[in-house]
């Protein structure tokens, strides 16, 4: 019988990242969960293990090379391989008019959701490629393939993020490993309900989806366990859109 596969998961502490790791632990994955506060960190992990898997947390900061490093290194001394990396963490920033818009600003973001998506994939491949299999979700949105007011920065980070995606799995294909993203739309997190800052807002919002709903974390996660999984070996260099309709 083969062992579970081994998942780590950054940005693991809240909203998708969480349902994310509980969709790999309820299909009996081994997890290295990840982010930047140690005891919601601890609190994660025994609630992964009532579900009867392996599960450790490692603090890093994505923006910071040493912490990605360790947090790779940390994975292959407790489990020896790493099977599957969603990297999932990343900031919605300050929204605003471009007029608006300050280096400060566009700095946190892109330090946030393309440097530390950088850094992950350049550790995570380095122990895949060696390796000779692996897969890598990362978590893009549907701003980073459709414009709106008030968010160009985020907008243009996710759409590095895609960007990243395409060249990373070229890079990453002859060594057996896949690349993918999944992008998803308006979905109920904490990060929607500070962009739109209003229950108003977010009700209107939703109206402008196809669906005319809000999407649920648990369904991107049940995407990304699939997009990651076995279950799409041909699959790489995509990606995949979960948004109600939103970018149809």
């Amino acid at each position: 019988m083969s062992s579970p596969p081994v998942v780590l998961i950054t940005g693991a502490l809240a909203g998708i990242g969480r349902a994310t790791a509980f969709a790999f632990a309820r299909s009996g994955a081994s997890l290295v969960v990840s982010g930047r506060r140690p005891a919601e960190g601890a609190s994660l992990v025994a609630d992964l293990q009532k579900l009867g898997v392996a599960a450790i947390f490692v603090p890093a900061d994505i923006r910071d090379e040493d912490d990605i490093r360790n947090l790779i290194d940390q994975t292959i001394a407790r489990f020896g391989r790493l099977d599957i990396a969603i990297n999932n963490a990343g900031v919605e920033g300050k929204g605003g008019m471009l007029t608006e818009q300050t280096v400060e600003n566009y700095t946190a973001i892109f330090e946030s959701n393309v440097l530390g998506v950088i850094l992950c994939l350049k550790h995570e491949l380095r122990v895949m490629q060696a390796q000779g299999h692996g897969s890598i979700v990362n978590v893009s949105s549907s701003l980073g393939r459709m414009g709106t007011p008030g968010a160009a920065v985020y907008s243009a980070s996710k759409s590095a993020v895609d960007g990243l995606t395409r060249s990373a799995a070229l890079e990453a294909a002859p060594f057996g490993v896949r690349v993918n993203a999944v992008a998803p739309g308006p979905i109920d997190t904490g990060m929607i309900d500070r962009f739109v800052g209003s229950d108003e807002a977010k009700a209107g919002l939703a109206q402008m989806i196809p669906a005319k709903r809000i999407g649920l974390p648990e369904e991107i996660a049940e995407t990304i366990v699939f997009v990651a999984s076995a279950r799409a070996p041909y699959l790489t260099g995509q990606s995949i859109a979960v948004d109600g309709g939103q970018t149809a």
